[in-house]
């Protein structure tokens, strides 16, 4: 295997750690606010993996704010009884980006449990997709094929491209900001090119879905190579 994925792939298994270790201490709290949330997940990775750096902001949106895409930056929100949110961290494990993503409901209501699922489901169709055709596929294919699920399965799609280059932090520096580093409708490059060091380049997948006559939205993100 490829050094740098394997070491993407490690990264990712410790950020799934930290995900399960959320849940399970309870942070995802009504009344608490998102900023709260936040801080409680930051003390969290500190403590068992010593995790001070992320590469990106680290985002927690609740009810409404479910609607917005990374770019923006809504409100505090206070997560409500029966409110939907999701969480967006990406720390760095020894130099190595990890970019994981995820959607929670509190209480039991059937369309935001959907919402949840259907994400989820969406991000595995998503991936068989592009591992289907990997040496040809564009990044302009892939967003399309993601958009069109959004609406197959109810939804709208929530953001103007559907992932991105990581790697060895940091990676925006490395890689640019420029279009062809994203899942991107206009971006026709295909995803298997080289860097421009000749270096295998690592995407990451996301799938935002949302409603905004119900004011919800769901996301799922991890490494889709």
């Amino acid at each position: 295997m490829n050094q740098s994925k394997k070491q993407l792939i490690e990264a990712e298994k410790k950020a799934a750690k930290l995900f399960e270790e959320i849940e399970s201490n309870g942070l995802l709290a009504s009344g608490r606010t998102e900023k709260e949330i936040n801080t409680a997940i930051f003390a969290l990775a500190f403590e068992l993996f010593g995790i001070e750096k992320y590469w990106h902001k680290r985002i927690v949106r609740a009810g409404k704010n479910t609607l917005k895409p990374y770019d923006e930056n809504p409100e505090n929100l206070t997560l409500q009884p029966g409110d939907i949110l999701f969480i967006d961290f990406g720390p760095i494990f020894e130099d190595w980006e990890a970019d994981f993503g995820r959607t929670y409901v509190i209480g039991s209501n059937e369309k935001k449990l959907k919402l949840k699922a259907d994400v989820e489901h969406a991000w595995y169709e998503g991936k068989a997709f592009y591992q289907a055709r990997k040496e040809t596929i564009t990044a302009s294919e892939l967003f399309h094929f993601t958009k069109t699920m959004a609406q197959q399965y109810g939804w709208t799609f929530g953001n103007h491209h559907c992932g991105h280059l990581i790697g060895n932090f940091p990676h925006e520096i490395i890689q640019g900001e420029e279009l062809a580093n994203y899942i991107h409708a206009d971006n026709t490059l295909k995803m298997s090119d080289k860097d421009r060091n000749n270096d295998d380049r690592f995407w990451i997948y996301e799938v935002h879905f949302i409603d905004e006559a119900l004011q919800i939205g769901g996301f799922f993100e991890q490494l889709a190579d």
